[in-house]
């Protein structure tokens, strides 16, 4: 078998869509033997609509016995989005939320005004090992629900709508595509959907999201001539007709809304529109200031 690949898109390549504005290329990082790659926040594009931070998990093998261990660790001023392409994790929080999500569905978390969170293999997985792989992004808060109070929504499978037909399959997990709607449309103006396309298949973006990008999970897909592969995140200007075209079978999410209501400060779990905020949550952490997480005593230091 074989494809035609293409090199790493570099500062300053051109594109032959002009509606492309950039593509990153994610940093591979290790969270305690764990690989992910994040795609946001990058060098040169901090945030898509609402989305400050998107991270692709795995895929990774764990052979019985063996997980992942993210302790518990403090958030302010966003929303976690996590969801699953296999696998799964326990998600315990401050709330007293101890819920296992699976490939489909979805954890909506808002920290607000603060949550602590962790996210285990649950001993079910350790028995059996197995592959763990999906997504995980955080979406800013607009300045006036910074200090909200925290929340936690899961979904399962079968609440995300889901659009289909001519070799497309489109569940719509947050916002509004394609006719449908997302119970997480009450919550948030972001919008994601998870894509998977036949080869062949064809579709259509929203020209009305004011800020889109899609980041390649599996595949090889084309658009106006320029192909890429998985593992990128191809951001575009506003207002642009654009057609994505599956050269192989291919998955990615489409991601993006509104323009923030102004720039955001991130520094390690915390992001807020105010420096000092940031200031005040890290001493808040280093003091033991959060609640803690039911069932689960570990916690994860303040970086010096």
């Amino acid at each position: 078998m074989s494809a035609a690949p293409a090199d790493d898109p570099a500062p300053g390549d051109s594109f032959a869509c002009d509606a492309i504005e950039m593509v990153v290329v994610p940093r591979a990082r290790d969270i305690g033997g764990f690989e992910v790659r994040r795609a946001l926040p990058a060098p040169r594009r901090q945030m898509v609509g609402p989305f400050i931070f998107l991270d692709q998990m795995g895929p990774a093998d764990f052979i019985v016995g063996e997980g992942i261990d993210v302790r518990p660790h403090p958030h302010i001023g966003l929303s976690t989005l996590t969801y699953l392409h296999e696998g799964e994790i326990t998600h315990r929080d401050s709330l007293g939320t101890d819920i296992v999500i699976r490939p489909g569905e979805v954890n909506w978390m808002t920290a607000g005004r603060g949550i602590a969170h962790s996210e285990r293999s649950g001993a079910d997985f350790r028995a059996k090992g197995g592959r763990l792989s999906g997504l995980q992004m955080w979406v800013a808060l607009h300045a006036g629900d910074e200090e909200r109070a925290p929340a936690f929504t899961h979904l399962r499978a079968d609440e995300l709508p889901l659009v289909e037909g001519e070799g497309k399959r489109v569940h719509v997990v947050a916002g509004g595509l394609y006719g449908a709607a997302s119970p997480l449309a009450r919550v948030s103006d972001a919008v994601f959907a998870d894509v998977q396309l036949e080869a062949g298949a064809r579709l259509p973006l929203d020209a009305d999201i004011e800020e889109r990008a899609l980041y390649v999970v599996a595949g090889w897909i084309d658009i106006a001539g320029d192909v890429f592969a998985a593992g990128r995140l191809i951001v575009f200007k506003p207002g642009d007709a654009i057609t994505v075209t599956a050269r192989t079978a291919a998955r990615f999410a489409l991601l993006g809304g509104p323009a923030m209501d102004g720039p955001r400060h991130i520094w390690w779990n915390f992001v807020s529109s105010r420096k000092e905020r940031i200031e005040q949550a890290k001493a808040d952490w280093k003091a033991g200031r959060f609640e803690a997480v039911p069932g689960d005593s570990g916690f994860i230091p303040l970086p010096e």
